[in-house]
C-alpha cells in the first residue's frame, strides 16, 4: 500500500478491523471474532497427572470447533527501558545517597517484574459464520458452556476488553484505565447550546 493510499486511513482499518462490537470484534473481510477471556489453572501446584488432565480438556474444547482458536498474550508490563535508564543514572551519580535510592528503585523494578513474570492471558477466539441473528446467542452459549464443562473459568469479553486485548497484543501496552475509541476523545466536550 503505498504512503498516499494510506493517508486518512485510521489505524483500525490499517489493522483490517472494521468495527468492535459490544461482544465482537468485525474485520475487513467480513468476519466476526468473539473473545473468550480462559482463567488459566495454576499449574504450578498441581501434580503431574492433573496438568496432563488440563491439556487434555484444553484439547477437546479446540477440537470441538474448526472455528475456534487459541491466544496467549504477555500482558506484563516491560520495564526494561526504565531500568537501562536506571543503570546509567546509576553509573553517572556521584551523590552516594541518590546512588542507593536508585539502585532501591532498580531492585524495586526488578522485584515488580518477577511478581508478573506468570502475567499470561488466555483467549479462545471463535470465528463466527454464517449464524442468523437468532441463532447467535445460543451459539455463544453453548460454546461458552462447553469451556466450562471442561473445567475452565471463562468469560466473554465486551468492547472494552477487546480494545485492551488488542493493546497488548499489538503494543505489549498494558493500560489499567479506559481505552479510548478515537484519539483524544476524552478532550471532545460533549455540550448544549453554544
Amino acid at each position: 500500500m503505498s504512503k498516499t493510499s494510506r493517508q486518512g486511513e485510521n489505524t483500525v482499518g490499517l489493522l483490517g478491523i472494521k468495527e468492535i462490537g459490544s461482544d465482537s470484534l468485525l474485520t475487513e473481510a467480513g468476519e466476526e471474532l468473539v473473545y473468550f477471556l480462559v482463567k488459566p489453572s495454576n499449574l504450578a501446584v498441581l501434580s503431574e497427572a492433573s496438568v496432563s488432565a488440563r491439556v487434555n480438556a484444553l484439547m477437546h474444547i479446540l477440537k470441538g470447533s474448526a472455528d475456534l482458536e487459541l491466544l496467549c498474550l504477555n500482558s506484563r508490563a516491560d520495564f526494561e527501558d526504565n531500568k537501562a535508564y536506571y543503570r546509567m543514572r546509576i553509573a553517572k551519580e556521584s551523590n552516594p545517597a541518590i546512588r542507593r535510592l536508585l539502585q532501591q528503585d532498580l531492585l524495586y523494578l526488578d522485584q515488580i517484574q518477577v511478581s508478573m513474570a506468570t502475567a499470561r492471558e488466555f483467549l479462545i477466539i471463535l470465528r463466527l459464520g454464517s449464524q442468523s441473528v437468532g441463532e447467535r446467542l445460543p451459539y455463544l452459549n453453548r460454546i461458552e458452556k462447553s469451556i466450562q464443562e471442561q473445567g475452565f473459568a471463562v468469560q466473554r469479553a465486551g468492547k472494552e476488553e477487546i480494545k485492551r486485548i488488542l493493546a497488548v497484543y499489538f503494543q505489549q501496552n498494558v493500560v489499567a484505565g479506559r481505552l479510548e475509541d478515537f484519539d483524544g476523545e476524552r478532550w471532545v466536550i460533549q455540550g448544549g447550546d453554544s
